[in-house]
């Protein structure tokens, strides 16, 4: 196991912790930056990553806090697990006939990054906007609800498959937005429980096209694990509003260069 990828866990569980954003929008872009690792591999070891790091964290919101709204997570679910298994057919499809994908998974990589940079930016304002519009018009949402969550789940099921970044930023603002009265601890529980089966499908089929890199999964967990715990410890002592403009503009960064 190499120390630097123990490390690249420990900062990025630090930050998760810190900051709450989704591991994959830190982890995948270090792996093919810093480490030279092939997006597809990077893509496809980081959502194994995800799937084992966020079943701990369902359980505390399930167990502890009750927080999780189950109607939404299978809502959010027949959206995203059939997108998911098609964008894994593709890909094999495109592996099958000899074409590159890594210019493909670069693209979505980008494309997820400068959304997720975005969502942090404006997640506070969208999120008043959704309860001031339902404070003028109770029940607004309540005939789309259904709906948009599948479409939701479908966006991300195809973004989360193909570029690991999503399932935290995107899916959270979306819930915020959709369902203004849900308080944000069971907004966040409810999309990290709906996380675990995508990320779970998602990181099974790169594994089965040889994306998964298990080595580089041990070492990250090796490190991540206690990262999280002391950064979830330390987010009471270091300002949000300071930390998420500058992460929000260094993902908007990576994701540019990704995709120019």
């Amino acid at each position: 196991m190499d120390i630097g990828y123990i490390l690249s866990g420990l900062l990025v569980g630090l930050l998760v912790g810190i900051t709450g954003v989704g591991g994959g929008s830190l982890m995948t872009p270090l792996l093919v930056f810093l480490f030279g690792f092939k997006p597809a591999v990077a893509v496809g070891t980081d959502l194994l990553f995800a799937a084992i790091t966020k079943t701990g964290g369902v359980f505390v919101h399930h167990g502890n806090h009750k927080s999780v709204e189950w109607r939404i997570v299978a809502l959010l679910a027949a959206g995203s697990l059939p997108a998911s298994i098609a964008t894994l057919f593709m890909l094999n499809h495109f592996v099958k006939v000899g074409k590159e994908i890594t210019h493909l998974i670069t693209f979505t990589l980008g494309i997820a990054l400068i959304l997720t940079a975005l969502a942090l930016i404006f997640r506070s304002r969208l999120q008043k906007a959704g309860r001031s519009g339902e404070e003028h018009e109770p029940g607004r949402f309540h005939h789309l609800q259904a709906p948009a969550t599948v479409a939701i789940g479908l966006t991300l099921g195809v973004l989360v498959t193909m570029s690991s970044v999503g399932a935290g930023a995107l899916g959270t603002v979306a819930l915020l937005f959709l369902y203004p009265r849900l308080s944000t601890l069971k907004v966040v529980g409810t999309d990290l429980a709906h996380a675990i089966p995508l990320t779970s499908v998602a990181g099974f089929g790169h594994w089965q096209l040889g994306h998964v890199d298990f080595t580089l999964l041990g070492s990250l967990l090796i490190g991540s694990l206690p990262g999280i715990w002391i950064g979830s410890h330390l987010s009471a002592k270091i300002p949000e509003k300071y930390l998420r403009p500058i992460l929000a503009s260094v993902l908007m960064l990576i994701g540019f260069k990704f995709v120019l």
